[in-house]
């Protein structure tokens, strides 16, 4: 979003950009601290993030910013992916929720994009 506001190109590298990441607001990860404080389990390890529900590719997040700001986003491909790159990553957030019930997802994809080009716009008009 940043590189879009910017107005410059945002670089990707390989499978045509249909990467998929989950996104998780900052605000979820805290709480997500907070009920592993109120209620710690011993030795628990989890992945955390936003799961199916707040997870898209890079043209999909493209899609998305380019609706919410009516600017189109410019890219240029690369086919050689990162090293290490993931095709598809989304968090099974189904143990750490049976864990810690009464936690969930609080933003929603669009909210957490609303979220960062609100905040970008403000610090761009510096």
């Amino acid at each position: 979003m940043k590189v879009q506001l910017q107005q410059s190109t945002y670089q990707i590298y390989g499978y045509k950009g249909k990467q998929v990441r989950d996104n998780i607001h900052s605000y979820d990860v805290a709480t997500a601290v907070e009920a592993v404080y109120r209620n710690p389990r011993i030795a628990e390890v989890y992945n955390l993030g936003g799961g199916r529900a707040n997870s898209c590719s890079i043209f999909e997040a493209f899609q998305t910013v380019e609706q919410l700001t009516g600017k189109k986003m410019k890219s240029q491909y690369h086919e050689q992916p990162r090293e290490g790159d993931h095709i598809c990553y989304i968090s099974n957030l189904e143990r750490f929720q049976s864990h810690h019930r009464g936690w969930n997802i609080t933003r929603s994809l669009t909210d957490i994009f609303m979220e960062i080009i609100s905040a970008w716009q403000e610090r761009l008009k510096c």
